[in-house]
């Protein structure tokens, strides 16, 4: 049989959770919000121990999710955004750059940085991912979180 490595899905024990959450479309990141920080609360995690960070765009979430994640007061970071389609190409340089930036900020501090960043082609589906029918995509950023911190102290406790 061979060995697995799981995760436990609680967050407790003074955990502290930054979360970076961009303004632009803020009808819809708010809502990402309101599920991540309900999320993290369901899973543990006191007021006290969880931080937000405004932003103007998802262009700018990854900067401070880098600083946030290499300050050693964090054990996770969450980024929060939405970018919707519009008339342009704009949205897929947004987009692509926003997956790498954040992506870049985990594997350059060893922290997990979640992405929860909504990529849509309108705001009805960004709103269905965010509380609407389609669930809520900040929940599922925090749950990410939570599972990766949780896995990564578990490694480190075994040497890997």
């Amino acid at each position: 049989m061979p060995e697995v490595i799981e995760a436990t899905m609680l967050a407790s024990g003074g955990r502290r959770i930054g979360i970076v959450v961009s303004r632009f479309n803020s009808l819809v990141t708010e809502r990402l919000l309101s599920g991540a920080v309900d999320t993290f609360r369901r899973h543990g995690v006191d007021d006290k121990d969880i931080t937000v960070v405004h932003v103007p765009g998802s262009f700018e979430l990854a900067l401070p999710a880098r600083r946030l994640a290499a300050s050693g007061q964090f054990d996770a970071v969450v980024c929060l955004g939405a970018v919707i389609q519009g008339e342009t190409t704009h949205h897929e340089y947004i987009n692509h750059q926003t997956a790498a930036g954040i992506l870049q900020a985990s594997f350059e501090t060893g922290v997990p940085v979640a992405f929860g960043v909504l990529t849509c082609q309108s705001l009805d589906q960004a709103l269905d991912r965010a509380g609407g029918k389609a669930g809520n995509k900040g929940q599922e950023a925090a749950l990410a979180a939570i599972e990766q911190m949780n896995l990564l102290t578990t490694l480190k406790e075994r040497g890997m």
